[in-house]
């Protein structure tokens, strides 16, 4: 298996519509046309719905006793370990203040700090006024490109401020004044929103998220607050809205020192939101949580019975719905327990974010169960909010400017390292267990619909393989031919390979192109982003190369036992490649040569690359802790 081009013209492009004896098609053509009945989306709801119905029952189950609802809570809290791998260790954190802001009844402190060596987080620290010391409230914030200085953000934290709070508000990753992506006149590049899916590839190879880079930011900014003498450590919040709650929401169900805490249009369920909008950035997307029967809810659930408001909105993109149903559920729970009281919910009459009632409604919550005292808050301060000048902390107004800065991309391949000085030795077996690809035996005979051929005697076949219920690939078969048959699987489509097949069928080889899925006519049309259905897949649990790989095998066997052949040739080109490399190297009785145009190289690659996700469906979880693609070769 050694990469090398084709032989012949390969992979042209996809054909002229003027060539009509190149012009193929298999499935219908509105298939995918309907995007909410695509058919991996279609494929994956199923098991989404299998993975919740199943969570619901053992909830139901749970709530018949105390002893019962403990044991799933420990196992949700052991399944959001999982699915966030291994943190970071804890470090100095170097806290430095930059500067101080007056503002009436309270300063605002600009804190640098680093949650991991070199790798520094921005903060703006409100403080009341007086001696303290005070409960304080974690805010992260959600995906605003000027992070912390938002003007919703800075009207909650001064109301916190003026009603007796500390208030710690950061920039995540990629925001404000942490973008990890500057041109070379050092101006960011990304907007973060797509700044995030950009980052969010390689933490998947490391066997992490970019949440789990954002919850250990988080982390370390509690110990920030728990390390200064004017905080109490036993009174300590978390609030924050949109990406702030998802990140809220993880920091409320990992860490025990959050005592209540606020998520702010985020909560809901798998089931509602992967309808629509449909997955979020990549740090709200865990691996294997759904698999794992982790649903939303269950970041409260898992805390239970410590104070939790849910924060919402009527007309938000997140669906009510599923909030109402995540709160029917944390309700039920609480009242199990008997603490019904600590669990609520507010719904604004608004569109997505903190808007002002739900940042009044935080703000008396936090009142209510960090200063035991009843407290009817009302915004009532219309003051200008601070430019993002005025609340900058770094001189330059980026990180990265810093002198000795490292980089999230540093800390990818710093990473790497000690995983890859840790790899065990590589074999068949790991790379299945890493993959989920099944042998031989496992893989079940595909059902072949075939379809009669209206042209000339010297065109392909038309068919359809169904490797399992609800997976159609299409395919074009020149049966003809005594040499050794070949697979293609094409990228890009099955008319950018006929030609080829064509050339290879009259030198005497029968040829199978094969569309596997998501490619060619199962292509997914995007319904919010692309990598929606890869992300649904990735908290199934499941590796989308490893089921592509899967076809490529069924396929290869289906053409071989055709001809009676010993082995078939594999021959693939761009994204495809890895997958066949992974069905090459795993069953080499079956597919004696393997040919390839282009292609990922290296997972490596990836942890330097800006841009990384249009790459994101070759991302495997955890793979770099076991090889890397040209270690395949030793197979």
């Amino acid at each position: 298996m050694q990469k090398m081009l084709f032989f012949l013209i390969l992979f042209t492009g996809c054909l002229s519509t003027a060539d009509a004896q190149s012009e193929y098609r298999v499935l219908p053509r509105d298939f995918n046309a309907d995007k909410t009945e695509q058919m991996m989306r279609a494929y994956l709801r199923q098991q989404v719905h299998v993975a919740m119905e199943k969570r619901r029952s053992e909830l139901e189950a749970a709530l018949k006793s105390d002893k019962a609802l403990a044991a799933y809570q420990q196992q949700r809290r052991e399944a959001l370990q999982q699915s966030l791998g291994i943190l970071p260790e804890r470090t100095a954190l170097n806290p430095q203040t930059m500067g101080t802001i007056q503002q009436p009844g309270f300063t605002i402190e600009k804190i640098l700090y680093e949650s991991q060596p070199g790798f520094h987080v921005t903060a703006n620290l409100y403080r009341p006024a007086g001696v303290g010391p005070f409960p304080a409230i974690l805010h992260p914030v959600g995906h605003s490109e000027n992070g912390k200085a938002y003007e919703s953000y800075q009207r909650v934290n001064r109301l916190l401020a003026r009603h007796g709070f500390i208030v710690l508000c950061f920039d995540p990753i990629g925001q404000g004044e942490r973008k990890q992506i500057l041109d070379k006149t050092g101006t960011p590049h990304h907007r973060g929103s797509h700044e995030h899916q950009e980052l969010g590839v390689a933490p998947i190879l490391l066997g992490r998220s970019l949440g789990s880079y954002m919850l250990w930011d988080g982390i370390r900014g509690i110990d920030y607050l728990c390390s200064r003498p004017d905080v109490d450590q036993s009174r300590i919040g978390c609030t924050g809205n949109s990406g702030g709650g998802n990140l809220t929401s993880y920091l409320m169900a990992y860490d025990d020192r959050i005592v209540a805490a606020a998520p702010g249009c985020f909560m809901t369920t798998h089931r509602f939101k992967n309808e629509s909008p449909g997955p979020g950035d990549a740090e709200q997307n865990l691996y294997g949580q759904i698999g794992a029967g982790f649903d939303h809810p269950d970041y409260i659930l898992t805390r239970a019975p410590q104070p939790t408001l849910i924060l919402s909105a009527t007309r938000d993109f997140v669906p009510i719905d599923g909030t109402w149903d995540a709160y029917r559920q944390a309700k039920r729970v609480y009242t199990q327990l008997g603490y019904p009281e600590r669990v609520d919910l507010i719904e604004a009459n608004d569109k997505h974010g903190f808007s002002q009632r739900l940042r009044e409604g935080a703000v008396r919550f936090f009142a209510r169960w960090l200063q035991k005292r009843h407290l009817e808050a009302f915004e009532v301060d219309d003051s200008p909010v601070l430019t993002d000048q005025e609340l900058q902390v770094t001189q330059q107004g980026q990180v990265l400017k810093l002198q000795h800065e490292r980089s999230l991309f540093d800390l990818f391949t710093a990473y790497e390292k000690q995983l890859a000085e840790n790899r065990p030795p590589l074999t068949r077996e790991l790379v299945r267990q890493v993959t989920g690809i099944r042998t031989m035996k496992e893989l079940p005979e595909p059902g072949i619909k075939r379809f009669e051929n209206k042209k000339s005697t010297n065109s392909p076949q038309r068919l359809i393989l169904t490797p399992e219920p609800g997976i159609q690939l299409p395919a074009l078969y020149w049966s003809q031919g005594n040499n050794t048959p070949i697979l293609i699987a094409p990228s890009a489509g099955m008319n950018s390979s006929v030609k080829t097949a064509e050339q290879l069928n009259s030198r005497g080889h029968p040829v199978l192109i094969i569309e596997v899925r998501d490619t060619g006519e199962t292509k997914t049309r995007n319904w919010r982003f692309p990598g929606a259905d890869y992300y649904i897949s990735h908290m199934l649990g499941r590796c989308w190369l490893g089921m592509q790989a899967e076809d490529l095998l069924v396929s290869a066997r289906w053409l071989q036992s055709q001809h009676k052949a010993k082995q078939v040739e594999l021959h693939s080109e761009g994204e495809l490649v890895p997958a066949a490399r992974h069905a090459a190297a795993l069953e080499p009785k079956l597919i004696s040569q393997l040919q390839w145009d282009e292609g990922l190289n290296s997972w490596h690659e990836l942890l330097t690359s800006r841009e990384a996700f249009p790459h994101l469906h070759l991302a495997v979880q955890n793979v770099l802790a076991y090889y890397d693609l040209p270690d395949l070769k030793k197979l």
